[in-house]
């Protein structure tokens, strides 16, 4: 097949360009434009939340935690099953990350381990300043668990739903179940404006805190005054413009990304017991990308390696998980609590294309390729 099979690029329906074009005929691309201030009301009334949007998710997640007042040595809890983006912010601020593991299930933060850190920590008198929890590949995590014992400790939670927007936990929007959220509109994400986020919450106060940090924390004067340090966190109008355009095809996104998911769990499951993340009654993810693990007998042989390398070889791209971030150089002298869950993972999963534009056939030529490659070099049970 000569035509390349990303893993998640992005996918326009054409309505965009009438928003970027309104932009441009108004000569106004800077933030803070008629886009965005549209694109931060669509986003609003789907979550019921208050909403900033910046330049990345990754921005988002640092006006999070500055808007939380967290200061150098503060402790953050970080679920470790994630992308670096969830937790470099905690060191742009010099406080201290502890990293949790996942539970076997949903792939989220483990509720138990979570409830033995934070026990630790209040016996030590040094209880975390706040909780980043991601729903990992638009998994919901287990909410009904993870918020009462956060609540318990009055310990905030800040959802990183970079990857869930879209996603529902009890009838209610992944990133509005926080007290802070953030999103994710990068090229690779559901919906995208190219590059950029937003931060969200119920609480108006701590959104217009992050309003003026992201533009530089000016001071309301007819001259520049600066009280605070601030970023130059907004998202273009233009950018807003092309979010707009998406947001009128969320719903169809999120649909024919559960059936890329299903369509591989049907043809893969018919051939090997394979793994993956599963979807409580309660929960609905976008299956933001297809995510599969395969047990095998020889733990010497890094297949996953050889799936992603044929792969490759066919045009094809796709990737290991996420590597935790307890195993990342980087964080490797700071405290996690581990139970092994996300090791496995990482070592025996894949993730396969899953743009939204895929074909059926390109599916299933995906599918072929994997089990072919599986056929001709593992042993199973």
């Amino acid at each position: 097949m000569n035509k390349k099979i990303f893993l998640s690029p992005p996918h326009l329906s054409g309505s965009e360009i009438k928003y970027v074009e309104d932009a441009f005929d108004s000569n106004w691309i800077a933030p803070d434009g008629k886009n965005t201030f549209a694109f931060e009301k669509l986003i609003s009334n789907y979550t019921g939340c208050y909403t900033q949007t910046v330049n990345s998710g990754t921005s988002a997640l640092h006006l999070a935690l500055c808007v939380l007042d967290i200061k150098e040595d503060d402790i953050v809890f970080c679920q470790s099953l994630t992308f670096a983006g969830s937790a470099f912010p905690i060191r742009y601020l010099q406080a201290i990350p502890v990293f949790i593991d996942s539970e076997p299930s949903s792939w989220n933060m483990d509720p138990e381990l979570l409830e033995e850190a934070l026990d630790l920590y209040a016996k030590k008198g040094k209880l975390p300043k706040a909780i980043i929890l991601t729903h990992i590949y638009g998994m919901p995590a287990d909410m009904k668990s993870i918020l009462p014992i956060a609540a318990k400790y009055e310990v905030p939670v800040i959802e990183d739903a970079a990857e869930a927007f879209g996603s529902y936990y009890a009838e209610m929007p992944c990133g509005s179940l926080g007290d802070l959220s953030i999103f994710s509109f990068n090229g690779n994400k559901i919906i995208t404006t190219s590059g950029g986020g937003a931060l969200i919450s119920k609480n108006q106060h701590l959104i217009n805190r992050a309003k003026k940090i992201s533009n530089q924390a000016k001071e309301n004067k007819l001259y520049y005054e600066h009280c605070q340090i601030g970023y130059n966190y907004r998202l273009s109008n233009i950018c807003a413009g092309i979010g707009i355009g998406q947001f009128e095809n969320l719903s169809k996104r999120v649909d024919r990304k559960r059936e890329i998911y299903e369509q591989y769990k049907t043809y893969l499951s018919s051939i090997y017991d394979i793994g993956y993340q599963h979807e409580d009654k309660i929960s609905k993810s976008n299956r933001w990308l297809s995510v599969f693990l395969f047990e095998y007998e020889d733990h010497g042989y890094n297949f996953i390696d050889k799936i992603i390398n044929e792969l490759e070889e066919a045009n094809i791209e796709s990737r290991h998980l996420w590597k935790p971030m307890h195993r990342q150089p980087v964080f490797s002298d700071f405290p996690a609590f581990i139970n092994g869950v996300s090791d496995k993972l990482f070592e025996t999963g894949i993730c396969l294309p899953s743009g939204t534009a895929m074909t059926d056939s390109e599916i299933d030529f995906v599918s072929s390729l994997v089990t072919k490659t599986l056929q001709s070099k593992v042993k199973f049970a």
